[in-house]
């Protein structure tokens, strides 16, 4: 059966117009003004909101173990959250495996856990948390099996070295790939945290954004690049972006022409080291690194999003529940485990405080939620745009909806939302993946394994953008 969706307004990353669009086995093959009804038609009634692509997180740890703890979320309850926020496909991060253990392994293990699980369709991240010669022969392999980007961290028990990060930008620019980077200065962050230990002054969440300064990003962004150009030019993407001192770094090199991708996420966006003063214990929930910042870096990455500068909004989204954050951080919050829940609340924060403030237009939007990830991880043009022969994957957005964010509103499968409280207009009403209705009104449609794993491309997909 085909489907219809009619009434609607589209909105792509560069048009916005009235149309309708003909679904049939999976894929858009039809986009046009009123389009002829047939009978055998399933018609799905947009009147009065967008069409747009199916949202595309690049940036999730939906099934993360750190030592003893697990998120809250898990692939399934994961994937749920996502679908009702109007995001249909995500990229995960696997978190580091075993020591010395090869670089498929995390792969491997994820693939399996999750094709089982998913309700969205997914991709995943390579790690690299050591390097040898098995690794970096490995990561030419590793494009061939749709996996198209690594993560590389400059700090945490698997950082490394600036010889060893050369070596895998070339190596993952040679093969096809993109490497990602949480960029923080390991050894500022170590003697800050030190010094805030030796004054005994562990139980004060004030003390997290102390220990991770805006230099902290400055400088590891800074110093990527100058290892790109020595790896030859290799394009990175930095995840999580959260300092205008690290934009303004980012800003000169584009314009010396470095290629740099850069994402940013909705809780720099819209909150502020503020949190941190909170009662009750309460600002332990905001334990994530990069921590949250200023009102003057959350100003900055608006107007990044809005000239260009930033090319994603992902998420991090990283369920450790407040409990766990209680137990382990109540006495050191150092010990609490970092990360926030926020895939079912990206797109309408974005929305909300983007498009209807004035931020950004309606196509911007698409652009950073959509378009652009899907272009830069290599899954374009099969996601993240209304074209024929596109997969089906959209997302019917109702502009007029009103939400107080809450966790009886949410169905991420946690205790808290760091946005609890906040007042959003615009909510995906109806969400389709591969022409299939996930979501309507709130009511998940799907089963466990609908998702499917997505065969990610190679660098011709990675333009600048």
């Amino acid at each position: 059966m085909s489907r219809l969706v009619a009434g609607g307004t589209v909105v792509t990353a560069t048009k916005t117009f009235q149309s309708d669009i003909l679904i049939e086995e999976g894929r858009i093959v039809g986009i046009g003004e009123n389009i002829d009804r047939k009978s055998s038609q399933e018609i799905v009634d947009a009147t009065g909101c967008y069409v747009m692509p199916g949202a595309i997180d690049v940036h999730t740890h939906l099934n993360l173990n750190l030592g003893e703890e697990k998120v809250s979320d898990g692939f399934y309850h994961g994937s749920v959250a996502a679908a009702h926020g109007g995001t249909t496909s995500i990229v995960e991060h696997p978190g580091f495996g075993p020591a010395h253990c090869a670089l498929n392994h995390q792969m491997d293990l994820y693939r399996d856990q999750a094709k089982d699980e998913m309700v969205v369709d997914y991709g995943f991240h390579g790690v690299v948390q050591h390097v040898d010669e098995h690794v970096l022969s490995a990561i030419k392999g590793l494009t061939a099996t749709g996996i198209s980007s690594l993560k590389v961290y400059l700090t945490y028990g698997g950082r490394l070295g600036d010889e060893d990060i050369i070596k895998v930008m070339k190596a993952t620019h040679a093969a096809g790939g993109l490497t990602a980077f949480h960029a923080e200065n390991h050894a500022i962050i170590g003697e800050l945290t030190q010094e805030i230990r030796d004054k005994g002054d562990i139980t004060d969440p004030a003390n997290h954004p102390r220990s991770r300064p805006d230099y902290s990003e400055a400088e590891a962004v800074n110093r990527l690049i100058a290892l790109s150009r020595a790896a030859g030019n290799a394009p990175i993407y930095i995840v999580h972006l959260s300092t205008a001192s690290g934009l303004e770094i980012i800003k000169e090199a584009r314009r010396n022409g470095f290629q740099i991708h850069v994402e940013t996420c909705p809780q720099y966006l819209t909150l502020t080291e503020s949190c941190y003063q909170e009662a009750d214990n309460k600002r332990l929930q905001y334990i994530m690194s990069p921590p949250l910042r200023t009102q003057k870096d959350c100003d900055a990455l608006w107007e990044g999003l809005a000239d260009g500068s930033i090319d994603v909004v992902a998420t991090d989204h990283c369920s450790f529940s407040f409990a766990q954050k209680l137990k382990n951080g109540k006495t050191d919050i150092f010990k609490a485990p970092g990360g926030i829940p926020g895939v079912e609340t990206r797109v309408p924060l974005l929305f909300s405080e983007g498009v209807l403030k004035n931020r950004i237009d309606l196509n911007r939007f698409v652009q950073l939620v959509a378009t652009n990830p899907a272009t830069i991880m290599g899954l374009a043009p099969q996601k993240g745009s209304i074209d024929i022969g596109s997969d089906a994957d959209l997302m019917i957005f109702d502009p007029e909806i009103e939400k107080i964010i809450s966790t009886q509103v949410l169905h991420q499968h946690v205790d808290y939302t760091p946005f609890a409280g906040m007042r959003v207009k615009g909510w995906p009403k109806t969400v389709l993946l591969r022409g299939e209705v996930l979501v309507c009104d709130g009511k998940l449609s799907a089963t466990k394994g609908f998702g499917r794993f997505i065969n990610r491309r190679k660098n011709k997909y990675l333009v600048k953008v």
